[in-house]
Formats: C-alpha cells, sequence, structure tokens
C-alpha cells in the first residue's frame, strides 16, 4: 500500500465513491453534491476501480497552469506595472496595459508571479 496525498476536494470525492459503492449515496447525489455531471462522477468511479485512491488525484498536480503566462510576458507586464501603474487598480492597470503598450492581460492577475 502507498501513501496517497490528497486535497480537501479529493478528500471528498472518495467519500462519495466509498457511499456509492455501499449503496448510501446516488451517482445523482454525489453529482449535485460536487456540482459536477454525472457523468463525471460515472469516470471518478472507474479510476477509483482501476488506480484506488490515486485514480481521484489530479493529474495536473505539480504542473504550471494552462493559463499562466510566458516568464517574458509575465516580467514585461510587472515591470511596467511597476513603472508606470503602480497605484492603478487591476481593471485600470489592464485597460492602460491594453491602450498604451498593446499588451492583454486579465485584470484578475496583472502582476502574478507565481
Amino acid at each position: 500500500m502507498s501513501l496517497v496525498i490528497m486535497s480537501e476536494t479529493e478528500l471528498s470525492r472518495l467519500d462519495s465513491v466509498r457511499k456509492i459503492q455501499e449503496k448510501r449515496l446516488s451517482v445523482t447525489g454525489a453529482a449535485k453534491l460536487h456540482g459536477v455531471s454525472r457523468r463525471q462522477v460515472h469516470r471518478w468511479l472507474l479510476r477509483y476501480a482501476a488506480d484506488g485512491a490515486a485514480g481521484l488525484v489530479s493529474k495536473r498536480r505539480g504542473k504550471p497552469s494552462n493559463r499562466k503566462y510566458p516568464r517574458g510576458y509575465q516580467n514585461q507586464i510587472v515591470e511596467l506595472v511597476r513603472e508606470h501603474y503602480h497605484d492603478f487598480g487591476p481593471t485600470l492597470a489592464c485597460e492602460k496595459l491594453l491602450e498604451r503598450h498593446q499588451l492583454v492581460v486579465g485584470k484578475e492577475r496583472p502582476s502574478d508571479s507565481g
């Protein structure tokens, strides 16, 4: 038996999968509980059957986000915000980056360095 590190969300999924197998929870009930489709719950059941608890752990763990900006672009944005827009809110800073520098960036993360 190997150690599996799981987030709270993944532990909750595991609990639901086990309850479904014990017939204490329906697939529809689990889907509503987690805010996902019934099809997604069926995928969890298949992955659990194939790989156990490890099958419910995100395959993206430890990998960079698909939405992450390339490092050079990110550095350019951070430099411009610090130099010209340090006292602007995120929405106005994004508007100015687009207007003056033709740089498109989401206002939720104008200087995300992670």
